[in-house]
């Protein structure tokens, strides 16, 4: 009897034993069940909903892209001269999985390229999809590599810019980079113009990554820049080119910055800033590299010679500023022309002594007389009798505090006194061009403004764009801006700046046959005490009727300094040569009775 309990209770044992084995695997195949049903869900999902876009994944693997660069656009002149152009070029790369044998590879490009060997086989042998052995090969070489039809070789044919002139308007137009991407000037303002867009090669591969023979190539064909038109002239250009870079060699000057421009619209027919440098070796310096320079100065002496000086740099215009004096004192009602005025030599502003070129003074002379003497007590007259405030309305009124809004990039601002912080003896010194600096661009912007009948212009380069298949043609406007003054008072201001160069101070501007105006100066750069000049001269002609309009900046001239002296004839010499180009008539005696 005693065996029964035990016996039951192994029983007992057991089938609770198989009870919770039996629960394990249902738990287990309900999970089982759970996940296959998870798995048979995503699956479903992949292959139905995002079929598509695994199926681009999986093209993707198999697919080669290669870019096929867009030519950027010309740029020419007023004539339709190329001045910017582009020469075909190369690019020489490698695609490992599909190079056969590297050593011919190694040793055909190391021949063609005049690499050396380490360079090409760190490139062959490295495992990537396209490895770059060279940029901007010439394309016989390209050619040649191309014809020799190396297994895992690519050449592509891509776009450098090319400048016909050289170094002609070089700080003007500007370079590109290693990418045919703008860098400065006229390349960098108009990028969006030039660029064009980039096309595409995609070629199929098998899982290894070689090329399939005979596979479908879908080309995606590069569409090229516009081409920009611009104002500059290169003949013009190369006459003021000319001229400057023959008044720095004579005067043993720093440098010389030339503008001319059609006063009437702002169109600017040269710039000019010597020393230039090569448009196609930009990078090298037009000076001799000093040795042992570290990377950084050199690309400091870079960015000097890329520099801009007549849109970059700000100067004491001096005695030139006195055209804007003058036009806004006669707008004003301040002065007329025979107003008395008397020069003793000097001019005592509160408790400072301001003195005129002429130690002895000029004496009595009227307002056009002392115009003509460039005298610095009359204009110091004029000032005072305008007074700060009025003095400040005209400055801001001549746009003379805002920037000119030339088409080319890091155009300085004027720097100018607060109205708050003139007084007396800082009036007097602006009056007649001292203690404030402006651009050149912006000086002959405001002289042009001033005689053009009194309409503020725009100063630009860019004419039209138009496409490289010619399916558009867009014309740039430029805005016409505020009537800076009245035209009675623009057209005696015409008169007064023609008897500076006929009588006075600019008559080394004169050319025979012809009607110039113009203003000489001979600032004092600062500090005082180093007595080094600018000397410059603002000119234009016809004086009845002006149609071009040019000023020379001469810095740090060796000897003599004087603008009557050394700028003046320039522009004379300049005005000689393309007045007649111009179609500008030359007057006969009896006409210009």
């Amino acid at each position: 009897m005693g065996a029964y309990p035990i016996l039951f209770t192994q029983h007992e044992n057991r089938n609770a034993f198989l009870t919770h084995h039996r629960r394990r695997i249902a738990v287990l195949f309900f999970l089982l069940c759970l996940c296959m049903a998870g798995l048979t869900g995503r699956l479903v999902f992949l292959m139905i909903y995002r079929a598509d876009h695994y199926s681009e994944m999986a093209e993707d693997l198999h697919q080669r892209e290669r870019t096929i660069k867009a030519a950027r656009g010309r740029i020419l002149d007023t004539n339709g001269t190329v001045i910017a152009a582009n020469r075909t070029v190369c690019t020489i790369s490698v695609i490992h999985n599909q190079v056969k044998d590297a050593e011919l590879v190694i040793r055909s490009l190391c021949e063609k390229l005049g690499m050396e060997e380490a360079t090409v086989r760190k490139k062959v042998e490295k495992r990537s999809s396209r490895e770059i052995i060279r940029t901007n090969v010439d394309k016989e070489t390209g050619d040649a590599i191309r014809e020799l039809h190396l297994d895992g070789v690519k050449v592509d044919e891509d776009y450098k810019r090319y400048y016909p002139f050289s170094s002609l308007a070089s700080k003007v137009l500007g370079f590109t980079g290693g990418d045919n991407q703008g860098i400065i000037g006229l390349e960098v303002f108009y990028e969006s113009v030039l660029k064009g867009t980039n096309g595409t090669i995609l070629t199929m591969a098998d899982a290894a990554g070689v090329e399939l023979e005979n596979a479908f190539e879908e080309r995606n064909e590069p569409v090229a820049g516009a081409d920009l038109y611009v104002s500059l002239d290169v003949n013009i250009q190369q006459y003021a080119q000319q001229a400057a870079r023959q008044t720095m060699e004579r005067k043993g000057a720093k440098k010389v910055s030339v503008i001319v421009m059609n006063p009437q619209n702002g169109e600017i027919l040269a710039m000019v800033n010597v020393p230039e440098f090569d448009l196609n070796d930009p990078f090298t310096l037009n000076t001799e590299e000093p040795p042992g320079i570290s990377a950084k100065e050199k690309q400091e002496l870079l960015n000097q010679m890329w520099r801009n000086p007549a849109i970059n740099d700000t100067y004491e215009p001096g005695s030139t500023f006195k055209i804007i004096t003058a036009a806004a004192g006669l707008e004003a009602g301040v002065v007329s022309l025979t107003d008395q005025f008397s020069c003793p030599g000097f001019r005592i502003v509160e408790d400072r002594k301001i003195r005129c070129h002429k130690v002895g003074g000029h004496g009595g002379e009227t307002f056009l007389q002392g115009a003509m003497n460039s005298c610095n007590p009359v204009f110091i007259d004029v000032g005072q009798r305008l007074g700060i405030d009025r003095y400040c309305q005209y400055f801001e009124q001549f746009g003379l505090r805002e920037k000119t809004g030339i088409d080319l990039p890091g155009e300085a601002s004027t720097i100018m006194h607060k109205k708050e912080h003139m007084g007396l003896v800082e009036l007097a010194t602006v009056s007649f061009g001292q203690s404030f600096q402006i651009t050149p661009i912006q000086l002959i912007t405001t002289a042009a403004s001033t005689i053009n009948g009194g309409r503020r212009v725009t100063p630009h380069f860019g004419v039209k764009a138009v496409a490289a298949d010619e399916s558009f043609v867009h014309r740039f406007s430029w805005p016409e801006g505020r009537r800076i003054l009245s035209e009675e008072t623009s057209k005696t201001m015409r008169y007064v700046l023609e008897q500076v160069v006929a009588e006075g101070s600019g008559k080394k501007a004169a050319v025979a046959g012809f009607r110039i105006g113009g203003k000489t100066a001979t600032s004092e750069k600062l500090p005082r005490s180093l007595k080094k000049y600018i000397s410059s001269f603002v000119g234009f002609a016809p004086a009845d009727d002006p149609q071009v309009i040019a000023l020379i900046t001469i810095d740090e001239p060796q000897g003599i300094y004087y603008g009557g002296t050394i700028a003046a004839p320039v522009i004379a010499d300049l005005f000689q040569n393309i007045l007649p180009y111009l179609g500008i008539v030359q007057e006969t005696a009896l006409q210009r009775k």
